[in-house]
């Protein structure tokens, strides 16, 4: 079963369009923030209400400059 990407998912792909980056720019990013794993499916689970790390949301939040959370 496929899950469908939450708001909160759409608000970080819309966001990094703005920015000009790319996931991987993100990833590398939150690794660096946080110290923690993180990789491109641990992201597609962030995006899809799967995964719900308040340290990793916390961290995407501030590199992207969003507040949406779910």
């Amino acid at each position: 079963m496929v899950k469908n990407i939450t708001d909160y998912g759409i608000s970080i792909k819309n966001r990094l369009t703005e920015m000009r980056q790319s996931q991987n720019w993100l990833i590398e990013s939150v690794r660096q923030k946080t110290g923690l794993y993180f990789d491109t499916s641990y992201l597609h689970k962030v995006m899809t209400g799967k995964e719900k790390s308040q340290k990793i949301i916390s961290a995407i939040n501030e590199i992207l400059d969003i507040e949406v959370t779910e």
